[in-house]
Order: C-alpha cells, then sequence, then structure tokens
C-alpha cells in the first residue's frame, strides 16, 4: 500500500470516529491569524503528505475561476498548499497530487472538494465558485479544497497516462484521498470536524461527482454536477460522426469541412422560434420549454422544389436530422443521445462555438474534412479503452448507499452544450431514478436544464445561478429546492429555473422580473 492509500485509510477510520487521523486537534477558539496561518506549514500531517506553504490572504476581490466570470470578493482566508505522494513515476517524471486548501477566519463548519476541468493537471483557486451564482463556496465560510488529480499539465496534455498510478488518480482516487486529507487538516487547524462534507463541480468536476456518489458513496453528504464528462470518448466521436454526415453533402470537388453557413443559421433560428420559443408563454430568444422542443421537425427547414433563399438544401437537412437524432451504428442503433435543438446551437461566440460546424476550428479544433467514418470500429476503440472505462460514469445507477446517509443530489446541464448532450445526463437521471426507485430518487435528486447555456456557461442564456444554497438547506433543513433564480450575465434580468422536466412559463409582467414566470409541467 503507497504511502499516501496509507493515511487515506487511517483519515477515513479517524474522522469516521470523529478524530483526525496522526494530527492533533487545536482548540476551535484559537483565533486565526498570520501568524497561526504561516505555522500551519509545519503541521505534522502523516506520511506521505506534505505541507509547501501556509499564508493568511486579506479579505478583497480576487479574479475568477473560470474565464470571462467577474472578480469575486473573498473573506480572510489561511490558504495552504500541499502534495499528497510526491514521487517519481515513468519515465523519470515527479508525480504528486497537488492539492490547495482555503481555511475562512470565519468558518461555517462545512467542507466542499472543489471539482476540476479538461484533464485537470493544474491546481485551480479553492473558490468553490461551480452553481455559486455570482458568489463562492468560500465566500459562504466553507473550507474549500481543490487538486490536480495526481499530475501537472495544461489543456487536455495525456502524456500523464504513461504513468498507471497518474492514471488512476486521475480516473478515480485523488478525488478520494484528496477528501480524506484535506478534511482531516481541516479538522486539525479548526479544532472540530466538518459537519457536513459538500461537493461542486463541472464539466470534469461533474464526473467527479458523479463517481463519487458511485463509488465513495459515504464520502459527501451533497453534491452538485454539472454537465458530466461521463463518457466522452462518445460524445467526441458523435461530433465528429455529425461533421462526417455535413461534409458528404458536399459536392465531390470540394475537399474542407462543410460549415452551416450564416444564412442556414438564420433559417435555423427561425424555426426553432416558430416551433418552440413560444410553447414556454414568451417569444423572447429562451426556450425554456425544452422537453416540448423535443418534436422539433427539422424537414420545416428544407427548400421545396423552385425554393432557394430561406431554406435549407434537402440533403444537407437530411443529415442535420440525423445528427441531432443521435449517433447511430451500421446495424441502426443509438449509441449516443440525440442533441437538443436549442437556440445555442447556431452561437458563434464569444467563447464556444454551437454544435453546428462554421467550417473552420470548432469545439474540438481544425475541424474534420472526412466523407467515411467507421462507427463501430471506432466504438469499439472507445469502449475498450482501458481509461475511458474507469473514467466513464453512465453505467453505475445503484445509489442506495449514498441515498441510504440522506445524501442529495443536484445536477445541471446547458441545453446548448456543444461537448456533452444534456439528453445524456438526463438519460443518466431517468435510469438511476428507475434503478433506485421513484420515491427514493425524488426524495434525494434534482435536474435543471440551462436554456441557451454552453458547457458549464456563457451563451446567450440564464447562465449564473446557486444551486449550492438550495443543496446546502435541503441536506441540512430538509427542504426541498424546487425552482431556483438564474440571472443573465449578458444583458441582465432574472428568470426561474425549474426542476426538469418542469420549465419556467412566462404568466405576464415583467419579462426580466423572475416572479413573472411559473414552474409548470408540459401539456401531454
Amino acid at each position: 500500500m503507497t504511502p499516501s492509500a496509507k493515511l487515506a485509510a487511517a483519515s477515513l477510520i479517524a474522522l469516521a470516529a470523529g478524530t483526525p487521523a496522526t494530527i492533533t486537534a487545536q482548540a476551535p477558539s484559537a483565533p486565526v491569524t498570520a501568524a497561526r496561518c504561516e505555522a500551519f506549514a509545519q503541521a505534522q500531517v502523516g506520511e506521505g503528505v506534505e505541507l509547501t506553504a501556509a499564508r493568511l490572504v486579506a479579505a478583497g476581490p480576487q479574479a475568477a475561476t473560470f474565464p470571462g466570470q467577474p472578480p469575486v470578493v473573498l473573506p480572510a482566508h489561511c490558504l495552504v498548499d500541499g502534495v499528497i505522494n510526491r514521487r517519481l513515476g515513468a519515465g523519470g517524471t515527479e508525480y504528486g497530487i497537488r492539492f490547495q486548501l482555503a481555511l475562512p477566519v470565519e468558518w461555517n463548519g462545512r467542507y466542499l472538494l472543489q471539482g476540476g476541468g479538461g484533464l485537470n493537471g493544474i491546481v485551480r483557486p479553492a473558490f468553490g465558485q461551480v452553481a455559486a451564482g455570482e458568489g463562492t463556496a468560500l465566500g459562504q465560510g466553507f473550507a474549500v479544497a481543490s487538486h490536480d488529480s495526481g499530475h501537472e499539465g495544461a489543456g487536455f496534455d495525456q502524456s500523464f497516462h504513461a504513468d498507471q498510478r497518474a492514471s488512476l488518480d486521475f480516473a478515480e482516487t485523488s478525488v478520494l484521498t484528496v477528501t480524506q486529507v484535506t478534511r482531516a487538516l481541516t479538522q486539525q487547524f479548526y479544532g472540530a470536524a466538518p459537519h457536513h462534507s459538500y461537493f461542486t463541480g463541472c464539466s470534469t468536476g461533474g464526473r467527479e461527482g458523479m463517481l463519487a456518489s458511485q463509488r465513495y458513496p459515504e464520502l459527501f453528504d451533497g453534491i452538485v454536477m454539472g454537465a458530466p464528462a461521463m463518457r466522452p470518448g462518445h460524445s467526441n466521436l458523435g461530433i465528429e460522426w455529425s461533421q462526417v454526415l455535413l461534409n458528404r453533402t458536399q459536392p465531390a470537388s470540394v475537399t474542407g469541412p462543410a460549415g452551416v453557413t450564416a444564412d442556414e443559421r438564420q433559417v435555423i433560428t427561425a424555426q426553432l422560434a416558430l416551433q418552440c420559443d413560444g410553447a414556454d408563454g414568451r417569444e423572447d430568444g429562451i426556450i425554456a420549454n425544452v422537453a416540448a422542443c423535443r418534436s422539433f421537425d427539422p424537414s420545416a427547414l428544407a427548400c421545396r422544389p423552385g425554393e432557394s433563399a430561406g431554406c435549407i438544401a434537402p440533403e444537407r437537412v437530411a443529415a442535420l436530422q440525423q445528427a441531432f437524432a443521435g449517433m447511430t451504428n451500421a446495424a441502426g442503433r443509438h449509441v449516443y443521445a440525440p442533441i437538443p435543438w436549442d437556440y445555442g446551437i447556431t452561437f458563434t461566440g464569444p467563447g464556444l462555438p454551437g454544435y453546428l460546424p462554421a467550417g473552420q476550428p470548432g469545439v474540438f479544433g481544425p475541424a474534420n474534412a472526412s466523407r467515411d467514418i467507421d462507427v463501430d470500429e471506432r466504438l469499439h476503440a472507445v469502449e475498450w479503452d482501458a481509461v475511458g472505462r474507469l473514467t466513464d460514469t453512465p453505467y453505475w445507477t445503484n445509489l442506495s448507499t449514498y441515498l441510504g446517509h440522506q445524501g442529495k443530489l443536484i445536477y445541471f446541464h446547458g441545453v446548448s452544450d456543444p461537448w456533452f448532450s444534456a439528453f445524456d445526463t438526463w438519460d443518466y437521471f431517468e435510469r438511476a431514478r428507475e434503478a433506485n426507485g421513484a420515491e427514493a430518487w425524488d426524495n434525494a435528486a434534482r435536474f435543471y436544464m440551462v436554456p441557451g447555456m454552453m458547457h458549464c456557461g456563457g451563451g446567450d442564456a440564464y447562465d449564473s445561478f446557486d444551486l449550492l444554497g438550495p443543496l446546502v438547506d435541503w441536506v441540512e433543513s430538509g427542504q426541498a429546492p424546487d425552482a431556483v433564480t438564474a440571472s443573465r450575465r449578458q444583458g441582465g434580468g432574472q428568470m426561474p429555473l425549474c426542476p426538469y422536466p418542469a420549465y419556467a412559463h412566462y404568466t405576464g409582467g415583467d419579462a426580466a422580473a423572475a416572479g413573472s414566470y411559473q414552474c409548470r409541467l408540459p401539456e401531454g
């Protein structure tokens, strides 16, 4: 057993018993001063764990965790950096799980682990900003931890997979290890264990939240999971497949990747307005009634004989219809979820583009110009990829242990997410409901669709909302969440997000006020 594994096991046993592992608690009343914070770097933590720095950060504004978001105002806190199981791995590369722990001067008794993003590889500031509205978990008084999942790297650098332990840490075990270590450190610093533990994350962080509920069901009391990257091999292949379908509609003499033109985007937007927008009580550029738009008929986009303007060539409409229905294999069986028809599919920026390719660098970089793809062969490679199978989280639905200790789950997904279909996450939610029983699931889980929102945020959408506060109320007070007020970062205004399949129906009055909407279930 590695040093970090020994410490993790000892920490879990000790925390379950209410005492820290291999550490001595300080008095809860000890004031958090700069001297005390800096001295904490010398704390005797345990085998395999080293604290590399500790400093007191004054209250004030800090740059946001994610690009495009405004600065956040943070309270005074002791910021601790450390490494778990530093070692030389494959190729002589140094590995270890680097982490950061923010300990607020005024602690509310709660702990939160912040999820990662992409292939991780960096330690993002431990703010706890996901699904916390314009604030942060740290700003609310949580002790917040973040980590790099066991390797250093930028973007989608996969070189760390050469090391077995680094791959395993990324896939799942870093979530367990970091939680146990930083929760024990929190207990040592304050002299009292957190009374509740939470997790929030989006994308890779959403996947990490799912795996925590599935594989480590005792770790957290409440989890918020956004746009989980729960089977990226399938979704990546689905994007490529959709591009190939469009490429086939071009003349043989055209070698570049096919793009959806500006005129075609206008036609699609107009049909979305005609078929879907008004189903929520108001035509306003937001398709709040997501379920009603599942019946969107792409054939209405097609040019009829003699038409050439204000419509799309029939062969291209057929390609779009096939793409949005979801990737299929040679037998015609669907192997990835349908893609939602939503205004954001035509989005071209700023930030992440929408699902429809523009014939230029798109969601994953340079567009594919190929006209051929063997879905079955590619799927075989995806499904036999060892790391992919370990990181994928859409299969395990038995959450009886997690639900058994009254754990709560909140999922959210941008309807216009171009990387992962919101309907794939909804499919998991429905399968988990069936596996665990409707009553138990409805007492523990909620799903929020965010119309127009891209991947984890952005787009022409009400993309600022607090799900952490409602989660805490649910876990600690038994107050189940219903409508959650969402704000528009670009353009202002508010409207509610409703637990799917309910939607925000406009009932009259100021359209920029959340009180002018009512959660309703779709007709039929």
